[in-house]
């Protein structure tokens, strides 16, 4: 096998030993890379030019991609990352990955030697550590929410700390990061709160007690999804409930006003089945 057919089947990117076993010799590589065909961003990586940066970047550091970065390349909703983060695969200081955070320990998983990307299992466990609260709980139930793993699964994994408290608090029923969020800042309320409830035909993002509809709308808002939802929201005034409609950005970055919405609802009582 020729050495761009073999990196093709591993994205772009294998160690040196990998394409080895695959019977592509030192010489062609020795060639491609004089060539120009292909890249050594480390001893013992090759590369084909034009490889998925992050990848090329987590093997010219010795390390692997975890935490929030790769929780977003595996889809997860992560609200703000403030630069790569990597796992140390070996001796790898700041020094040597300027502008990284590089994650120490023992992963819980152990790591195929030839991969960059860490397991879910392991960034689970750094997200943990490393994010607040809220953020990890949000990026925690997204892979509950995307059905990349269970609850029951995480459960039997030796997680301590922080993860073991996320196990206990997570749920898969939020469809964003802001629902988690959101649910989160407001579970001090001796009030019952459902995510994605069905009223009328249709799921709506939380109910809390018996009559209050809280929405949040994200970027899709616009056009006919808004008719959509103004249509419902009108069906869900004429049976007596009481909506609140709020926008991604005011549950992230202004959190008082919507708290203050949702206080005054309650202290009117738009909650109760039967308004007092």
């Amino acid at each position: 096998m020729d050495s761009r057919t073999a990196l093709s089947r591993s994205r772009g990117i294998a160690r040196s030993a990998a394409l080895a076993e695959l019977g592509v010799s030192r010489h062609a590589i020795d060639r491609g890379l004089a060539a120009g065909l292909l890249v050594r961003p480390r001893r013992g990586w090759i590369a084909l030019p034009g490889t998925d940066p992050e990848l090329l970047s987590a093997a010219e550091h010795g390390a692997i991609l975890s935490c929030i970065t790769q929780a977003r390349r595996l889809g997860l909703w992560v609200h703000r990352e403030d630069r790569p983060h990597l796992g140390s695969r070996t001796p790898v200081t700041h020094t040597s990955a300027p502008g990284c955070k590089i994650h120490w320990g023992t992963p819980l998983l152990p790591r195929d030697p030839h991969v960059l990307e860490d397991s879910l299992e392991n960034v689970l466990g750094y997200v943990a550590a490393c994010q607040p609260w809220e953020s990890a709980l949000a990026i925690w139930e997204s892979a509950l929410n995307k059905r990349l793993t269970t609850l029951s699964r995480l459960a039997r994994l030796p997680y301590t700390g922080s993860a073991r408290r996320l196990i206990q608090a997570s749920t898969p029923f939020s469809d964003s990061g802001v629902e988690s969020i959101f649910r989160t800042r407001l579970r001090w309320l001796r009030i019952r709160i459902v995510s994605q409830a069905w009223i009328d035909g249709h799921r709506v993002d939380f109910l809390i007690g018996e009559r209050l509809v809280v929405q949040i709308d994200g970027g899709t808002h616009v056009g006919p999804q808004r008719t959509s939802d103004n249509q419902h929201d009108a069906r869900l005034h004429l049976n007596g409930y009481h909506v609140i409609r709020v926008g991604t950005w005011q549950v992230l970055e202004d959190w008082p006003a919507v708290q203050s919405s949702v206080m005054s609802a309650i202290a009117q009582g738009f909650h109760l089945g039967s308004r007092p």
